[in-house]
Parts: C-alpha cells; structure tokens; sequence
C-alpha cells in the first residue's frame, strides 16, 4: 500500500518529472486507484463575491490594482445574492462552492457578512470554500465557528520563482495563513499557477512545497496560467512561446502531484478553457479528480456546463458523490495508512 509522506526531496520529485511519459501516468493513475474512485470527478463552482480592486501586484492577476485590466473594482456582493448563486451551483450539480474576494486581507467589518454567507450556504448542503486573502488567527476561528469547510491560499510557484511574480505579499506570509487555517481546524486547499515562465525546476519546487507540509493539503488546484491582457505576465508573455505551457507538461505536474499527494483531490483549475479534451483526459488519468464548472472563474473564462457534460460523457466520467479521502479520515480520527 502507498505509503503518506511529507519527506520528499527534490530530487526524488525531479525524477517523477523525468520518468517517460507513459510510465509516469502509469504511477499516477495506479496511486489514484488506490485511494479514489477512477471515473468520479468532484464538481465545483466558483464565484467572486468582490471583484478588483486588491492592492497586491500579482503579476498574473486582472484584479491588481496595478493592472490595466479593465476589471471594475466592486463592493462585497450582498449576502442574498451570493445564496441565489450558491443555490443555482447545486441545481447544476456541484457539490463543493467556492467563494472569493480581491483582498489582501479580510477587515474585521467584512467578516459578518462573509460568517453568514457561509452558515447560509452550508445550510443548502454544500461544502464551502473562501479565498479572502491572509487570515489572522482570530479569523480562521472566526470562519471555523461558522462552519466553513475549506480555505483556499495558493502558494502559486516555487518559493524561488515566487518572488518574481508577487512583491507586495511573501511565501512565508502565505504559508502562516495556511497555517493558521490549519490550527483553526479549516481543510486546506493551496495549489498555484505553472505557465507563467517558469522553469522544469520551479514546478518541482512547487510540488515539493505542497508536498512537504506538515500535512498535505485536502484539495491541490493546478492552474494554467491565463494570460490577460494588462497584466505584468499577460504582457511579458503575450506573443512568445512560454504564454502557453506545454500540455504533456502540464500532465506531467499533474501526476508528481498525484503521486506525491496521494489523498488529495487535485484540481484541474483555470486554464482548462484553452485545452483539448485529449489534454484533460490525460489529466483524469493523470489523478486529477476535481473541476470547476460554469462558464468563469473569477475574471477568468472557463469551459461551460454543457462542454463538460459532454466531455463527461465521452470518458464515461460522473461527478463524485462521496467524501474527499482526507476528509473521511479525519472524520474517522485515524488514517489506514503509513504516514511517515
């Protein structure tokens, strides 16, 4: 049985990258039979509750203050109407919904807003998610009491290539809101962005990062950067060959966070609009066992419900019913397997 771990070195991740191809996916799809249903991907929605505006210089990000964009900064959506679209994402299927706002950090004055929106999704039956920014640790209690399931804080590129995307923000500032979720007793989801110039080596210390907490997270978001026009990487990219990143490539970092994560679900994020269905098949046999629906992420377009329940059907793919495997083991207090 796969051993859990959280020692991985580098190299040994770097030898994943390395594997041929098909041996690779071989690895990856066998780890992700042992621990999850092969045919069922998780469904997600995600919807931004306050647009633009955030002071942070992300260079991916339309949402930036300093980015020429044209997103329209906006107020923090009204608690009924965030509810209406929470509803509408369990009409369509999704079972998770994911909520996020352009802020550096959450003001004590938004969080009774954010606390009743959470309460009032959960009491439809859906799992929550909020990416608001840094948490302090008075409001990851503060979102734990309310009963949200998961808090999403990307960690977005190898600690090494980080810096030259993000200035406003350190990894070590995103690593103490995982933490403080964590001590809060809120699932992690943290995952980042590969396509954004970076090299082989920044994508192994991407994984190795996630890989290597003191508990991996519940939910691994791999995106494709999407570059737009405006942004710091939008521009640097546009019109050169690393604006898109190579597919098997892309599968490739797919599969080490398989492998290396063995319980988490791994989200197939942003990005998946601009990809083949011959991509994003490799992807689910690569591990990746989560989506998002609708037509936008955020600012971001994304492939559609009818695309994907086309796609669906073609691979014989059904969306999960079931807890997450990390879930279910902490709801049980025990883990079946070695944690070393």
């Amino acid at each position: 049985m796969t051993q859990i771990r959280t020692d991985w070195t580098r190299e040994e991740i770097a030898d994943l990258f390395d594997l041929p191809f098909t041996e690779l996916l071989f690895q990856a799809a066998t780890v992700h039979r042992e621990f999850h249903p092969p045919e069922q991907v998780q469904l997600c929605t995600l919807l931004s509750i306050k647009t633009g505006g955030c002071p942070e210089d992300c260079g991916y990000c339309s949402q930036s203050v300093k980015a020429d964009s044209g997103v329209e900064a906006t107020k923090l959506m009204d608690v009924q109407a965030v509810l209406q679209r929470a509803a509408q994402a369990k009409d369509n299927g999704s079972q998770r919904f994911c909520m996020g706002a352009a802020w550096r950090n959450p003001k004590d004055r938004d969080m009774p807003a954010i606390v009743e929106i959470v309460k009032g999704v959960r009491a439809m039956g859906l799992e929550t998610c909020m990416t608001l920014g840094m948490l302090t640790p008075r409001q990851a209690d503060m979102l734990a009491e309310a009963g949200l399931d998961y808090y999403n804080h990307n960690i977005d590129s190898s600690p090494e290539y980080y810096e030259r995307v993000i200035t406003t923000r350190t990894m070590g500032e995103r690593l103490d809101t995982l933490a403080n979720v964590r001590a809060a007793g809120i699932n992690v989801c943290s995952g980042g962005i590969v396509g954004m110039g970076e090299t082989r080596a920044d994508r192994v210390g991407f994984i190795h990062t996630l890989a290597t907490l003191p508990q991996h997270p519940e939910s691994v978001p791999v995106n494709a950067l999407v570059p737009v026009k405006g942004t710091v990487l939008g521009d640097m990219l546009a019109d050169t060959p690393l604006a898109k990143i190579d597919d098997i490539e892309f599968v490739r970092t797919v599969a080490a966070a398989r492998i290396t994560m063995p319980l988490s679900m791994v989200r197939l994020s942003a990005g998946r609009e601009s990809m083949s269905e011959a991509t994003q098949a490799l992807c689910f046999l690569a591990g990746a066992n989560s989506i998002f629906t609708g037509d936008k992420l955020l600012t971001a377009p994304n492939a559609g419900d009818d695309s994907d329940a086309a796609l669906f059907a073609k691979l014989g793919l059904t969306a999960l019913k079931g807890e997450e495997p990390l879930r279910a083991c902490a709801r049980a207090s025990k883990v079946s397997v070695t944690v070393e």
